[in-house]
């Protein structure tokens, strides 16, 4: 895809994003539009993954690590073709696949389950060092949120990565600098990221997480990176695309109204109508 068209699919899995969580009445939809663009790169660009076959051995592994933000996850997974875009409207209610945290076992696409915030690196850690006690080529990525980086597991784990040069992991961290009770650095503040991250020897990418010529470049980086594991620091909008939202805390867990609804659906078809034509 050229820039253009990633945008577009980006502003669509957006919609998609907020359409499921008015659908559902709850969700998170702030964390969700954040990473919106990073999901984006991975699914239509970066991942090695084939649709027709889910579990496919040799397919890269992906974490949500912040399982709240599984409107994310299952926009882009329908988009890529895993299930049908439709399907986004069951999000949350009874019997659907598409649960309020990712299901390995019920959810095509899923690699692991996850939402007990700060457990998802370990789990992508282990699939790493499988693969390099295997002798197999797939690489694991595992997106992290800012504020989920206050849990210790996370460090844990970041020093097992560092320690085991385990250079076929990639971290990205979603640093849009707001958690459910506010601004990270004021709730239990992680600064700074990149150089704790470099401390657990890391090779460590700061970008702008909506920038895709910056991430497409990252994830060439990380890919050519020999013994280290890399952390991609990116930084990006809490709410991103939808005008209320933006940088507002108090949009990381609630659905929006009909009204609110109608606004979104507005402001994100008018950002698509520029990538046409």
């Amino acid at each position: 895809m050229n820039e253009i068209e990633l945008k577009k699919t980006a502003n669509d899995i957006r919609i998609g994003i907020v359409t499921a969580v008015h659908s559902a009445k709850a969700g998170h939809p702030g964390g969700s539009l954040s990473a919106a663009d990073i999901m984006t790169y991975l699914y239509f660009e970066e991942l090695n993954i084939n649709p027709e076959d889910p579990k496919k051995e040799d397919r890269d592994r992906f974490v949500l690590s912040k399982g709240h933000v599984a409107p994310a996850l299952y926009s882009a997974l329908a988009h890529r073709g895993f299930f049908p875009v439709e399907e986004l409207k069951t999000l949350r209610k009874l019997g659907s696949r598409l649960q309020g945290h990712p299901c390995m076992q019920e959810t095509p696409g899923v690699d692991m389950s996850s939402g007990s915030l700060g457990q998802g690196l370990s789990a992508a850690c282990g699939m790493a060092l499988s693969a390099k006690l295997q002798n197999k080529a797939y690489r694991v990525y595992a997106l992290l949120g800012d504020g989920e980086i206050q849990e210790g597991q996370i460090w844990e784990a970041a020093m097992f990565a560092g320690h085991r040069k385990l250079d076929n992991l990639c971290v990205i961290v979603d640093n849009n600098g707001l958690q459910i009770d506010g601004k990270i650095e004021d709730v239990c503040s992680p600064y700074p990221i990149a150089d704790k991250f470099r401390a657990f020897n890391f090779n460590v990418i700061e970008i702008d997480g909506h920038d895709f010529k910056q991430i497409e470049d990252a994830f060439k980086k990380a890919k050519e990176t020999k013994g280290m594991p890399t952390a991609i620091i990116a930084k990006t909008v809490k709410g991103k695309g939808v005008s209320f939202m933006e940088n507002e805390a108090s949009w990381h867990g609630k659905a929006p109204s009909d009204d609110e609804f109608a606004v979104a659906i507005e402001d994100l078809e008018r950002i698509g109508r520029e990538y046409v034509g």
